[in-house]
């Protein structure tokens, strides 16, 4: 890792423990860079924007797209203070960056009481057995929108 990718990494841990001590949520901060900048930052801000999904990288990715004017991350690295969790880890596969660094990991996020993993059990449940039942429902008249999408012509892929 070098200097320059060190700085970012401390960046993203400095708005981890800025945005705890602002009460914007917990102990999270995460830094998006393009071509050596910083093109968005975030950290957790859960708490103050009454948003579960607030999480550090969520923040973050919303405000590069913003600011690269565009919904994924080429060419991008992601540095986040800590080890993403299911939610945000499903958020960067779609925004695909091409790197992400993160100093805490998973197991440091549950000693520190953030523990996601019945999340990854839950996962592999079926949807009823899930600790929130999930219902499939109409399935066939939502099935009929995706057949629309399949033969649309002028569809933008992601």
């Amino acid at each position: 890792m070098t200097d320059r990718q060190k700085s970012f990494m401390k960046m993203a841990i400095d708005l981890s423990r800025s945005g705890m001590n602002q009460g914007k949520g917990g102990p999270f901060g995460c830094v998006i860079v393009k071509d050596g900048q910083v093109v968005g930052i975030g950290s957790n801000s859960v708490i103050s924007t009454n948003d579960p999904t607030a999480h550090a990288e969520v923040v973050a990715i919303r405000d590069a797209c913003k600011n690269l004017g565009h919904f994924q991350l080429d060419g991008c690295e992601v540095y986040t203070s800590c080890e993403p969790c299911p939610m945000c880890l499903g958020a960067i596969y779609w925004a695909r960056p091409s790197k992400v660094y993160f100093a805490n990991d998973k197991n440091d996020a549950a000693e520190a009481g953030f523990d996601d993993q019945f999340i990854y059990e839950e996962i592999d449940m079926e949807g009823k057995e899930r600790r929130i039942p999930f219902m499939q429902v109409m399935q066939a008249e939502a099935k009929k929108v995706f057949e629309e999408w399949v033969s649309k012509e002028n569809k933008t892929l992601y």
